[in-house]
């Protein structure tokens, strides 16, 4: 690491990001840029920025060694960084330095980044027991990073990437005054994003929605079809002025909506394999004798292949209907990764199995530890999700690989791709893509939701990325037995 931070780096970086700013890019897309930045400005070993929601973070974008770690679950009650200096010297225990690329003795230089006194998450670089002690000039750039940050966050495009917490409310409320005549005498950022009127177009004039009563709330329709949840209240020690707070509660609406698509897509799923179980489970009833021995087999065959089907789709509505719950989780222990998946595949419908390429799978890898019953749901997840997005005549490559701490796989496309604002929503529970996004089947929304459940059950972590040349890839990391 050298002692000064590298400046013409730094210089360099800052105006590629703001050239792309300026042509109107913004979100995770910059925001991994920036990450990149501070690696090579500050001499890391890697570098991640770390998303905060309630009650816990998410690492969305990371550099170098860190890489691997894009998509891991932190423990936000255990981040130093959210309070005390806004830049800290952090020594990592042997666990977490393993996480990241299996060395014991690391220290990762940290930010804080907040907008308005609210902490958004923390920026960090790596370092290594080569490097010496970052010193007060490392710090002042990570600083003046982590501020970047905080800026495009309080820009509100592209970010928070995730649709919760207190990061959303505090950003996207869109807050007004006005006076007993209704006159607006305040009109902040968010009002004019929500409403797409002005500052200059609203001060001085009526508000233009009605106002309910203190303690009350009202839905309001904007013309351009946004529902807005208005709420009001009077100023303290005046009685002239009432603030006035909404936001934009059509994505509540379009949750509703979701479910209703859900339950409407797991009827249509569930009464598939019930239907051809009771068909044949009939026509061996009525016709043993005239179906001969072939027959009765082949009717045996397709009841005991529906009824796995069936099993493991009402596995699947328990588990992703369930916030709690251990459903389909047996004891972990050691087991063979390319053994199970191979096994795993083999349980894929036929069309589905003939599209897998497997041969990229090796001869052997050192064991995982976790569930080996779990890759079933997690493969035919990722294998179907690939098999809705990409066309029928390409192929979905499985391949898996091994390090000192983590053994991973990954399910790959060449399907229409994963916009770098949607590698992490893809995992909420109902959430879909655009229409135009969806594939051949609209599906419900909690296949890849149920898959980072089940994997971070199993400590580990699971993610989606752009592949390159077309398509998407999915990642799943388990612990190393």
């Amino acid at each position: 690491m050298p002692d000064r931070p590298d400046y013409a780096a730094l210089t360099r970086g800052q105006t590629a990001l703001l050239r792309r700013i300026n042509a109107g890019e913004a979100g995770l897309a910059v925001l991994n840029q920036l990450v990149c930045l501070a690696q090579d400005v500050l001499g890391g070993l890697g570098a991640g920025f770390a998303e905060y929601s309630p009650g816990h973070g998410r690492i969305i974008a990371a550099s170098g060694i860190c890489a691997r770690a894009l998509g891991r679950r932190v423990d936000r009650a255990d981040a130093r960084l959210t309070t005390g200096s806004r830049t800290q010297l952090v020594p990592l225990d042997d666990e977490t330095a393993a996480q990241i690329d299996g060395g014991e003795r690391h220290r990762v230089l940290g930010a804080r980044c907040e907008i308005g006194g609210l902490v958004v998450g923390s920026l960090f670089v790596y370092y290594g027991e080569e490097h010496d002690e970052p010193g007060p000039e490392h710090h002042d750039v990570l600083d003046l990073l982590a501020t970047n940050v905080g800026h495009m966050y309080g820009d509100q495009a592209g970010l928070p990437v995730h649709g919760d917490g207190p990061v959303v409310a505090a950003l996207s409320d869109g807050l007004t005054v006005i006076d007993r005549d209704g006159i607006v005498q305040l009109w902040n950022p968010a009002a004019e994003q929500l409403t797409g009127r002005t500052v200059g177009e609203m001060l001085g004039r009526p508000l233009q929605f009605p106002v309910p009563p203190p303690g009350q709330v009202l839905v309001h329709r904007l013309p351009s079809g946004r529902l807005l949840k208005v709420t009001a209240g009077d100023l303290p020690n005046t009685a002239a002025m009432r603030v006035v707070t909404f936001r934009d509660s059509t994505d509540q609406d379009r949750r509703h909506e979701d479910r209703d698509l859900f339950v409407a897509v797991t009827s249509h799923e569930l009464r598939t394999p019930v239907t051809v179980i009771k068909g044949y489970a009939d026509t061996l009833t009525n016709h043993w004798e005239t179906l001969g021995e072939d027959g009765r087999q082949e009717a045996v065959r397709v009841i005991g292949a529906r009824a796995g089907e069936l099993a493991r789709l009402v596995d699947r509505l328990l588990s992703a209907t369930s916030d709690d719950g251990e459903v389909g989780v047996h004891p972990p222990g050691p087991f063979d990764l390319v053994d199970g998946l191979r096994h795993a595949a083999g349980q894929l419908p036929v069309d589905l199995r003939r599209r897998l390429v497997l041969d990229r799978l090796p001869g052997e890898l050192p064991k995982a530890f976790g569930d080996r019953d779990s890759l079933a749901t997690i493969l035919t997840e990722l294998a179907t999700n690939a098999d809705k997005y990409s066309a029928g005549d390409t192929e979905v490559e499985v391949s898996a690989e091994a390090d000192e701490t983590t053994v991973t796989f990954r399910v790959a496309d060449r399907g229409l791709g994963v916009k770098p604002e949607h590698v992490e929503r893809a995992f909420e529970r109902y959430w879909q893509g655009d229409s135009h996004d969806r594939g051949r089947n609209p599906g419900a929304g909690l296949g890849l939701y149920l898959v980072r459940r089940i994997v971070e059950r199993q400590h580990g972590w699971v993610s989606l990325r752009p592949r390159e040349g077309g398509g998407t890839v999915a990642e799943v990391r388990l612990p190393r037995a």
